[in-house]
């Protein structure tokens, strides 16, 4: 097969659209997909105008077009490539990627275009932008309900709280809270998380920026409600006297590694989390549940009341006769007046504002703390940030049963 007929099989047979024209805008030859596309035939288009191709106001600007690129050499489409609309036979348009390129044949310049149809990518773009938008509407409106039942479940706490005078049915009280909140929390969460699996899978292959805001947005939403449940159950159990530490060696390294993997996830813009070990060895002899549980509380707190754009300190460290876990951020602090009430249950300082939270999480760091025998300290000046550690003495008869 000789280059001519090899060169004519493959336009021939080509999946994309490809038409060349003349420096006077008249199309001279055309291929079978390109007519597929614009349902002609090619002796109705070979010899006329592309412009019969193009919807207003395209139409109407080829020529002028062709003309300025010719005397100014200004490039809008041959050589770059853009979206377009084209319009076919039947009156009606459809969206394609057009590339054009010039061409010197027998001693004179042609124009080719090469056209593939966005027909489908943009119909599927356009159902899973539907799709977003039901799932961001369902979203808010299940939020909206959950922030409703959890203000009315805090209401109904605080109105009771005062009313009881022994510490035990305050107790009762909590552990019914937390049941409802639980049956109330799981079954819209576990729906929702599905649902953002399910668009981020979508979108991954579209790579649709507003799918991915949409999902950021559920899964933000999903994590602020988690977290709140996961409070109310850490509550009850320990009010329950149903949380027993578990002491095992485990490498510290490793765990603080993988948290600090799982939170930078979930950090603001430029926010990052540095994380630091001292020490000669990484093993430690502590419950690894009720640590990390502890570790992830203060970075979230660190994260949560700390802008954009600042680093979280996370450390740990082994000396002679300690285990030590600092995390420091460069947040809003803790007003000195609120600092005496900060480890009290559903006590928030002054200075939150919007930012939502619970009141538990250093309560339950505390109490988690205090069931291996470490205890947590703090630092914190107003607008320059929070230090939090916790320490741990190290138990020589727990260390040497556990090697």
């Amino acid at each position: 097969m000789n280059d001519a007929a090899l060169l004519k099989a493959i336009i021939e047979n080509a999946i994309d659209g490809i038409i060349t024209i003349s420096t006077r805008g008249l199309i001279e030859s055309i291929n079978p997909s390109a007519c597929r596309l614009f349902g002609y035939s090619p002796e109705e288009v070979i010899g006329r105008n592309i412009s019969m191709l193009m919807p207003s106001p395209d139409r109407e600007r080829h020529d002028g077009y062709i003309e300025r690129y010719q005397q100014t050499g200004e490039r809008r489409i041959i050589g770059i490539g853009r979206e377009v609309s084209g319009l076919r036979k039947d009156g009606s348009r459809f969206p394609f990627r057009l590339a054009v390129s010039e061409v010197n044949y027998s001693d004179r310049m042609i124009y080719c275009g090469f056209i593939n149809d966005l027909t489908r990518e943009k119909e599927a773009e356009e159902r899973i932008r539907n799709h977003a938008a039901q799932l961001e509407e369902l979203v808010e409106e299940r939020t909206l309900s959950l922030r409703k039942t959890v203000r009315a479940l805090q209401e109904a706490k605080e109105e009771v709280s005062i009313s009881l005078e022994k510490e035990k049915e305050l107790n009762q009280l909590k552990s019914r809270f937390v049941s409802m909140a639980s049956h109330e929390f799981r079954t819209p969460l576990s729906s929702v998380q599905l649902s953002a699996s399910l668009i981020e899978k979508y979108a991954a292959q579209e790579d649709s920026k507003n799918i991915s805001k949409h999902v950021n947005k559920i899964k933000n939403a999903v994590g602020n409600l988690t977290a709140i449940l996961n409070d109310f159950l850490s509550l009850e159990k320990l009010e329950a006297g149903r949380v027993e530490p578990t002491f095992t060696r485990f490498d510290i390294v490793k765990l603080s590694e993988e948290i600090t993997e799982e939170m930078q996830l979930i950090t603001k813009q430029n926010q990052n989390i540095i994380y630091e070990h001292t020490g000669l060895t990484s093993t430690v002899s502590l419950d690894q549940n009720l640590l990390k549980n502890c570790i992830i509380n203060l970075i979230a707190n660190a994260i949560k009341y700390s802008g954009e754009n600042t680093f979280i300190e996370f450390n740990t460290e082994i000396t002679n006769d300690k285990y030590i876990i600092t995390v420091k951020d460069n947040g809003i602090g803790i007003p000195s007046a609120d600092q005496k009430h900060l480890f009290q249950a559903f006590f928030r300082a002054h200075n939150t504002g919007s930012i939502p939270g619970t009141g538990l999480g250093l309560n339950i760091v505390k109490r988690y703390a205090g069931l291996m025998n470490g205890k947590v300290d703090f630092e914190s000046t107003i607008n320059k940030g929070t230090k939090f550690t916790i320490s741990f003495v190290k138990d020589e008869k727990t260390n040497h049963s556990n090697n």
